[in-house]
């Protein structure tokens, strides 16, 4: 509209008009009717002022400017504490400086959403999700510019990859590649993982969890607003894919008389690896009465049986009472939530099998609840090309995921080893990805 004023005194009186630039002001730039007043301009000069600040990122503000404006309102109400943390944007001038200071351009739709928020605060809890499991717990901070910039990386296995988020218990990062080097995308985000049967040490194999940063930060707000994460003493608590955050399948749930099971899943990276091949999931678990049951079908869990089938097709049954040591009482109108884990070593398998409860009224009464099949799949991930060069790999495709063998004498392939048992491997599992050991255990399969 601006330019065609200098064709002709009558389109020069139309790109005058305001009303036209009203709509321009609502669709780029979310100006609302009341900004307009508080800032006391024609709807054209709001336009103009703002594309002289913002202009290059007109393709991606407003949607950006959307999920943060609904990412605060929703948190408002929730996690106050968290809306507390964000700090305040950074100006043109600052992005720019960066660039220098680590010698890489920043994707215009990362630099436009730090026009809005610089990240946050470090500090507990993090805005990019929790996870609690068992004495396991993670929760990642969005970084703000200039620490993210202190940790960008140049050393072979990461180079130039600037971190997004940090969790100050795990150390572990979110990186966004900002060249196609190392057998990266260009704006790729991923988790790092260690390969821990390779002698290098820039051998990092990664596991994907973005294309790009807008793609990356608005499918997560969407997870969130939408209520697809749980909210739990001022936190998110998210878990699986893309960000490795819990996901629901709604089909995934399964109704006994008056009794629905349910059940949502998770992928923890830095629990997992890609060598050896070694895959850690979660599950959330929901049990529920309805509350229109009668009084007397109150009753209280006994045992569990669990299926388990890997993507190999291997099967092992596992029978244990109760559910993480505990004999739960279910009740019209009660739920009863807890979250188990387990590991495969193949990228993928899933889980049924059923409860058995008995009733409070009638004790010598008991009865099978079904726990619905629900499916755990490890994200994309990349094998690391210092692996693949120094042991001449070749490519395999499997299970989505991007796979190799070696040609070596001693043929290697990711998915080879056995699956594990019900004995608890999670001691042994802390040791091999070099993290400290916890002081308790993790509870599997139950």
């Amino acid at each position: 509209i601006y330019s065609c004023c200098y064709l002709s005194r009558r389109l020069n009186q139309l790109s005058s008009h305001d009303p036209l630039w009203k709509r321009h002001c609502k669709k780029y730039w979310l100006i609302s009717e009341e900004e307009k007043s508080q800032r006391n301009q024609s709807w054209k000069a709001i336009f103009i002022s703002t594309y002289c600040d913002l202009g290059r990122y007109i393709r991606y503000y407003a949607t950006l400017k959307k999920a943060w404006d609904d990412l605060e309102k929703y948190l408002g109400q929730r996690c106050p504490r968290m809306i507390g943390s964000l700090k305040e944007s950074v100006r043109e001038e600052d992005l720019d400086a960066v660039e220098a200071q680590i010698g890489c351009k920043l994707p215009d739709d990362y630099r436009c959403s730090f026009r809005i928020h610089n990240g946050q605060k470090l500090v507990v809890p993090g805005l990019m999700g929790s996870m609690a499991l068992s004495n396991h717990y993670r929760s990642e901070d969005l970084l703000d510019i200039d620490t993210a910039a202190g940790g960008f990386q140049q050393r072979l296995g990461l180079k130039q990859c600037l971190p997004l988020t940090f969790c100050i218990h795990t150390g572990l990062s979110q990186y966004m590649a900002l060249e196609s080097v190392e057998g990266r995308n260009k704006y790729e985000i991923f988790y790092q993982c260690p390969d821990q049967m390779a002698r290098n040490p820039s051998a990092i194999d990664m596991f994907i969890t973005g294309t790009s940063y807008l793609e990356w930060f608005t499918s997560y707000v969407n997870k969130v607003v939408t209520g697809g994460y749980p909210i739990i003493r001022d936190q998110i608590f998210s878990y699986c894919p893309p960000f490795c955050r819990y996901v629901h399948d709604k089909d995934c749930v399964a109704t006994t008389g008056d009794i629905t099971v349910s059940v949502s899943t998770s992928f923890l990276p830095e629990l997992s690896s890609v060598h050896p091949p070694h895959y850690f999931f979660t599950y959330r678990i929901r049990i529920e009465m309805s509350k229109d049951a009668l009084p007397e079908k109150a009753c209280q869990l006994d045992s569990r049986y669990w299926r388990i089938t890997n993507a190999k097709g291997d099967v092992e049954e596992v029978q244990g009472p109760g559910v993480v040591g505990e004999f739960p009482i279910i009740s019209p109108g009660r739920v009863y939530e807890y979250t188990s884990c387990t590991t495969f070593s193949t990228t993928s398998g899933y889980m049924e099998g059923h409860y058995t409860f008995h009733c409070l009224y009638y004790k010598d009464k008991f009865f099978n609840v079904t726990i619905p099949r629900f499916h755990m799949v490890c994200p994309t991930f990349k094998v690391s090309t210092a692996r693949m060069v120094s042991g001449g790999a070749r490519i395999l495709m499997k299970y989505g995921c991007v796979l190799y063998q070696e040609t070596n004498h001693n043929e290697y392939a990711v998915d080879e080893d056995e699956d594990s048992t019900d004995t608890d491997e999670y001691e042994d599992r802390r040791r091999v990805l070099d993290i400290p050991a916890p002081s308790g255990r993790c509870p599997r399969h139950t």
